[in-house]
């Protein structure tokens, strides 16, 4: 196992969950990077554990995350 993979994995989770608790806490922009860090987890994932996910589907679901990145983005810019 690549533990540097592990890491990053575990990493990308505990940002996602500080951008959760933030949201939390009535900045709900920061729902969009919650979102996006939860895509990285679940991507690195199913590389480590090859989940059986199509290339298209990836392909989706990093889109998705790049506008929920954009809708954040754009409600801090905002404040």
């Amino acid at each position: 196992m690549n533990y540097l993979q592990l890491l990053s994995i575990l990493i990308e989770a505990v940002i996602a969950i500080l951008f959760f608790l933030t949201a939390l806490r009535g900045k709900p922009c920061f729902y969009g990077l919650t979102f996006t860090f939860a895509v990285y987890v679940f991507y690195d994932l199913s590389r480590l554990y090859n989940f059986d996910v199509s290339k298209e589907m990836l392909t989706y679901i990093f889109f998705a995350a790049t506008l929920a990145a954009l809708w954040s983005a754009w409600g801090v810019f905002k404040k």
